[in-house]
């Protein structure tokens, strides 16, 4: 472009909202591509905090949850909320025409929905990026506002309603670009690592997860002899998971961490097997990288989603998934136990993991941004 983009990004709550959105920006100024950029949030979403961290300009909104099944017992939430809602889009119509975007990209969470109806009511072209296999509520109502559909995932289209199908484009999940060029080496160096068996990488998000945890605690005496393991177990975990009974002269091949930060693409780069959640930032950062993985989702999620993204790569052959709602560690450590075993297998697993990957998502979504946004007035 000749001039300078002003682009509205709205979406948050989570990072699997947020960090999308935050890599597609970093494409733009990768191309050197010259834009002005305001996000709309929530004031207590992550967006807040890694919008300040970037020093991307902000603005709060008033949202509220769309909530499929309530109960009696989230009654004054959901009342509270009818109020919340066209407050919300009253203050996302007062932002977007001060602003005068000439294209808003929105990754959802809740506080996406005010901005698209701003967007719609203000005739600015609307660009809604859906991150998982299944369209959550808030895109299924933003989609038929939409003026284009990025998707990440071909199978998403069967959730699309018929009507708006033919403004969806797929373009995968942005993932971080570092992520694709993380070091093997510097990982052994900084862990101490061997090489006389394969590493396992364990996650369950940088607060940890309990069941992972658990399940892994009661494992280890049994995987230390096939394996060594670096468990990014949180904060809260640390001493406990450090506390764990080992085999004696094993100790040194299990590595509980509270929390991974700069190193994840080592981390990512030196990993046999990937033990973690199915969240779509993490399905989209396995297949970008192409890493076998062993799948836990979180039960229950919005729209199932994480059974879903999980179902989705084992039936691809990237992965394996339990998809029980508890599932025990002697399961577990029977997905386990054959990839350790046989790295042929491991590499088809990798492969078609890779082959279901987008690394390049980010300079697709930003295409369509540009290719979307209203030309010179």
């Amino acid at each position: 472009m000749t001039r300078t983009l002003r682009l509205l990004v709205t979406g948050g709550g989570t990072g699997g909202h947020t960090y999308p959105a935050l890599t597609t920006l970093t494409a733009l100024q990768r191309r050197r591509v010259p834009h002005d950029v305001l996000w709309v949030g929530t004031a207590s979403g992550l967006e807040a905090r890694i919008t300040a961290e970037h020093g991307i300009p902000f603005k709060a909104i008033t949202t509220g949850k769309l909530r499929r099944r309530p109960n009696l017992r989230e009654l004054g939430t959901n009342l509270a909320d009818l109020f919340r809602i066209p407050l919300g889009v009253a203050q996302a119509i007062g932002h977007a025409a001060r602003y005068q975007p000439d294209v808003v990209l929105s990754t959802g969470g809740y506080v996406a929905v005010p901005i698209g109806v701003a967007a719609k009511l203000l005739r600015r072209p609307l660009v809604m990026h859906e991150q998982t296999t299944v369209v959550g509520l808030a895109n299924r109502i933003l989609a038929r506002m939409a003026t284009r559909i990025a998707l990440s995932h071909e199978s998403s289209l069967e959730y699309l309603p018929a009507s708006v199908r033919d403004r969806a484009v797929v373009t995968g999940n942005p993932v971080r670009a570092e992520l694709l060029h993380g070091d093997r080496a510097a990982a052994y160096d900084q862990f101490g690592l061997t090489f006389e068996v394969p590493l396992i990488y364990v996650t369950g998000g940088a607060q940890g997860s309990k069941q992972i945890n658990t399940l892994i605690a009661e494992i280890l005496p049994r995987l230390l002899p096939y394996a060594q393991v670096i468990h990014q177990c949180g904060s809260m975990w640390i001493d406990e998971m450090r506390a764990v009974a080992l085999p004696p002269g094993l100790a040194d091949r299990y590595h509980p961490v509270p929390y991974v930060g700069p190193e994840l693409p080592d981390l990512f780069a030196a990993a046999d097997v990937v033990i973690a959640r199915s969240g779509a930032g993490t399905v989209s950062e396995l297949t970008a990288i192409g890493k076998p993985s062993v799948l836990i989702p979180l039960i229950p999620s919005g729209g199932d989603e994480q059974r879903k993204n999980a179902g989705y790569l084992a039936s691809a052959g990237a992965a394996k998934a339990l998809l029980e709602p508890a599932p025990s560690a002697e399961q577990l450590l029977s997905e386990l136990m054959p990839l350790l075993a046989d790295p042929a297998l491991r590499a088809s697993m990798a492969e078609a993991a890779h082959k279901l990957g987008r690394p390049d998502a980010a300079e697709a979504l930003a295409d369509v941004l540009l290719q979307t946004a209203r030309p010179p007035r």
